[in-house]
C-alpha cells in the first residue's frame, strides 16, 4: 500500500495561558516546517494541531466571561498563524462549576477550539459531579451550536494522560514536544486481507504497523530534534476516515460483520498488535471505533449490530471509549450523565484511558437519521438510550 495519510502533527506547548500571539505564530511556523518535510517525503498531511496546558487550571482566577473573551482572541491568533485546531485541555476535577459550564461558550462559534472535562482519574476514581458537568456542556452545545456540531470539539475524559495527538482529548504537560498519529485503517486492512486467525491478526497487524509507522517515527523524531522539541511518540490507534473504514478492515479477517460474535476477540487481537510494535508511542494506542467517522461502522450501527453496550465492551480490550455517538436531541441530563459514568467507571476499573464524545442531535428523536452537513461525519440512525 502507499504511504498512509498522517492524520495529525501536534505540537504541545509549554507556555502558560494566556498564550501570546508570538507563541502561536512560532508554533504555526514549526508545524508548517514539519508538515512540509512529511509532504516532501510523500505523505499526505491531513491536519496540524496544537495542544496546551489545561486552560481552566492556568486561568483559575478568571471569571467565565473573561475566559470566553480570551478564547475569541485565541481563535483570531490561530487563524492568523494558519493553525486550524487547538486543544485547550480538560477542566480538571475540582474545577469551578461555572468555569466548566462556560466551556460551552468557549467552544461555540470557534471552529479551532477544542476542550474537555476530566471525569475520572486512576488515583481519584469517578467524579459524578464532573460527569454531570460534562453532560451539561454537551446538552448546551447541542442547542447552541449549528446542528449541535460543537460537540465534535468536546469530550469527557477518564484516566487520559497528557500527550495524545488526537483531539479533543489532547492536552500537554512538561517541555514542548511533537507527536503524530496516522489514518491507519488501511494498515489494518492490509494486515487482515484474505482472512486470518486471531493469532495471525496480532502478528500481521504488528508487522504492518512496524513497516508503515517506523519511517514516520524516524522523520518526526528528526524534525522534533531540529526544532528543539522533545519527540513525544506516535499514537498508533488505527483511525478511520469515511470510506477508509476500520470496520471494513476488521471484516476482512473473516469473523463476520462488526458486531457479530467474535468481534471482541478480534478487537483484542488487533490491539495486541498495535501495542506490540516496540515503537515510541503515546496516547490511546488502541482500536478506534468512531461510529460517525466510518461508513461501515455507521451502517452496522444503523443495522443495530452495534450499540453503546457493545462499544463499551470492546473498549475493555481496546479502543478509545465512545466516539461520535449520535444521541436523541431530547435525551435528558441524567441519561447523558449515566453514559459518561459508565465509560468512566470502566476506565477506572481497567486503569486505561477512555473518553466519550457524544452528539445529541437537536430536533431529532430516536428512530430518525442524523442530517449533519459536516464532511467529517457519516449520517446514521439515532437510537434510544432507554
Amino acid at each position: 500500500m502507499p504511504n498512509p495519510p498522517v492524520r495529525a502533527i501536534t505540537i504541545g506547548l509549554e507556555d502558560q495561558h494566556p498564550l501570546s500571539s508570538r507563541a502561536i505564530n512560532a508554533a504555526g511556523e514549526a508545524l508548517r516546517k514539519v508538515s512540509g518535510a512529511f509532504e516532501r517525503a510523500g505523505y499526505e498531511v491531513q491536519t496540524v494541531r496544537l495542544s496546551t496546558r489545561p486552560v481552566l487550571s492556568d486561568l483559575a482566577g478568571w471569571d467565565p466571561a473573561a475566559v470566553t473573551r480570551y478564547a475569541g482572541d485565541l481563535q483570531e491568533s490561530l487563524d492568523r498563524a494558519g493553525v486550524p485546531f487547538c486543544s485547550l485541555g480538560p477542566a480538571q476535577q475540582g474545577a469551578s462549576p461555572d468555569g466548566v459550564d462556560g466551556l460551552a461558550d468557549v467552544i461555540a462559534g470557534r471552529d479551532a477550539i477544542n476542550c474537555s472535562v476530566m471525569v475520572a482519574t486512576v488515583g481519584g476514581g469517578l467524579d459524578p459531579a464532573a460527569a454531570r458537568a460534562a453532560a451539561r456542556v454537551m446538552l448546551r452545545l447541542a442547542t447552541e451550536t449549528k446542528e449541535g456540531f460543537g460537540n465534535f470539539n468536546f469530550a469527557a475524559l477518564a484516566c487520559v494522560e497528557p500527550g495524545s495527538p488526537f483531539l479533543p482529548a489532547a492536552y500537554h504537560a512538561g517541555p514542548p514536544n511533537l507527536t503524530v498519529c496516522l489514518q491507519g485503517a488501511g494498515i489494518v486492512a492490509e494486515a487482515l486481507q484474505g482472512g486470518v486467525t486471531l493469532a495471525e491478526a496480532t502478528v500481521r497487524t504488528r508487522e504492518s504497523l512496524i513497516t508503515h509507522a517506523t519511517p514516520v517515527v524516524e522523520l518526526a523524531a528528526s524534525q522534533a530534534a531540529e526544532l528543539g522539541l522533545e519527540f513525544g511518540g506516535i499514537d498508533l490507534s488505527p483511525a478511520p476516515d469515511g470510506e477508509d473504514s476500520i470496520a471494513a478492515a476488521m471484516e476482512q479477517a473473516g469473523q463476520g460483520p462488526v458486531g457479530a460474535p467474535g468481534t471482541l476477540a478480534l478487537a483484542a487481537a488487533i490491539t495486541a498488535g498495535v501495542r506490540g510494535t516496540g515503537l515510541p508511542t503515546c496516547g490511546y494506542c488502541g482500536l478506534m471505533l468512531p461510529v460517525m467517522e466510518d461508513v461501515v461502522l455507521a451502517k452496522r450501527w444503523a443495522e443495530s449490530r452495534l450499540g453503546l453496550e457493545q462499544l463499551l465492551a470492546y473498549s475493555a480490550v481496546c479502543g478509545t471509549g465512545l466516539d461520535t455517538i449520535p444521541l436523541p436531541g431530547d435525551c435528558s441530563l441524567d441519561e447523558v450523565t449515566n453514559v459518561i459514568c459508565d465509560m468512566a467507571s470502566l476506565a477506572v476499573r481497567l486503569r486505561k484511558p477512555l473518553s466519550a464524545r457524544l452528539l445529541p442531535v437537536p430536533g431529532k428523536r430516536a428512530g430518525e437519521f442524523t442530517s449533519f452537513s459536516s464532511p467529517y461525519l457519516v449520517n446514521t440512525l439515532i437510537k434510544p438510550l432507554r
